[in-house]
């Protein structure tokens, strides 16, 4: 596994489970492709198959929902895409309304589903800004 300094910040403050499935797919690509930008891709696309990012941190997704969370991780490899920035895209809407309420986003309750996917990527956002500075 990458040393923890190495590993992004969201991680470490992420359960071991996801911390091994981003190392064990970083240090893969590290392997086929070198150190740099497309490792962590690879690392973060494998991470969004089984973990979704909620605030400052990732947590595992929920039940059978395992697979691709945005377009970007459904496509192989270097086939571009758009990311979800963590956020599980194919999660039910009474989920994303409970994510949305565990982040405090306000307005939750009239918001439709391309809303609440667009409010939670900026809750996301402003957390792990905050817990940046607060290093």
């Amino acid at each position: 596994m990458p040393a923890r300094e190495e590993m992004p910040s969201t991680l470490r403050r992420s359960p071991m489970s996801a911390q091994r499935t981003w190392g064990k797919a970083h240090d893969s690509a590290v392997k086929e492709y070198g150190e740099g930008r497309r490792a962590h891709q690879v690392a973060y696309g494998a991470l969004k198959h089984t973990h979704e990012k909620v605030g400052d941190h990732w947590e595992r997704k929920q039940g059978a929902r395992k697979g691709p969370s945005d377009p970007r991780s459904a496509r192989p490899r270097g086939q571009g895409g758009r990311s979800g920035q963590g956020v599980d895209e194919q999660a039910p809407k009474q989920h994303l309304y409970d994510v949305a309420q565990r982040l405090g986003v306000e307005g939750r309750s009239r918001m439709s589903k391309p809303e609440l996917l667009e409010a939670i990527r900026k809750a996301n956002r402003t957390k792990t800004r905050r817990a940046r500075a607060s290093r």
